[in-house]
């Protein structure tokens, strides 16, 4: 069975959704809808991390170099909570350094997804809809440029979660993070891209 590790924080891990809705467990029934060929994915991701964070847990876990598929998807907290944009690519730059090294030193079985825009979303009352937007554009325009320099493939979800920013069939309980239909979306982008 092919192995595969999903790093990230709740979008990985699929915060107020059963496991079995995140986007890295739908990614993998998807995979296996013939054929068994995928594993369960191993997952090591937290509500609230930011890059610096999954950067201790991937130290402590010691993944290994083994994986067939390592998808990434970080940096939400890290704009939540205003860190700067210098910091966010040099530590992002890091993860996905270990990204590849997990996924058999081959870049093109590493997926970076972009970073998803919660500033539309009705949970954001007391932030700049469009602040917060374009400081995710920020982000995103990092992570996708280091994803271009290693040659690590990249999806954007972000296009994705304005367009359902306020239908509740795309959001979680809270109206911050999403539901299982949401992740359903991005799981089938993934798929496409690794076959």
């Amino acid at each position: 069975m092919k192995k595969y590790l999903a790093l990230g924080d709740s979008y990985t891990i699929g915060e107020q959704v059963p496991a079995s809705e995140n986007f890295p467990n739908q990614l993998q029934a998807m995979l296996n809808a013939t054929k068994p060929r995928y594993a369960a994915p191993h997952i090591i991701a937290v509500t609230g991390w930011t890059t610096d964070e999954l950067a201790a847990a991937i130290a402590a876990e010691k993944p290994a170099f083994d994986h067939d598929l390592v998808t990434l998807l970080i940096g939400v907290n890290n704009q939540y909570r205003q860190r700067n944009a210098e910091e966010y690519y040099w530590q992002f730059y890091a993860l996905l350094c270990q990204a590849i090294l997990f996924a058999k030193s081959i870049p093109e079985n590493v997926v970076v997804l972009s970073i998803p825009d919660w500033g539309l979303t009705p949970f954001n009352k007391d932030r700049d809809k469009g602040a917060t937007s374009s400081a995710i554009d920020t982000f995103n325009d990092i992570n996708r440029e280091i994803a271009g320099r290693f040659g690590t493939r990249y999806i954007n979800i972000t296009n994705s979660t304005r367009l359902h920013a306020d239908d509740p069939f795309y959001l979680a309980t809270d109206l911050l993070h999403y539901s299982g239909h949401e992740y359903k979306i991005w799981a089938e982008m993934i798929s496409k891209v690794i076959g």
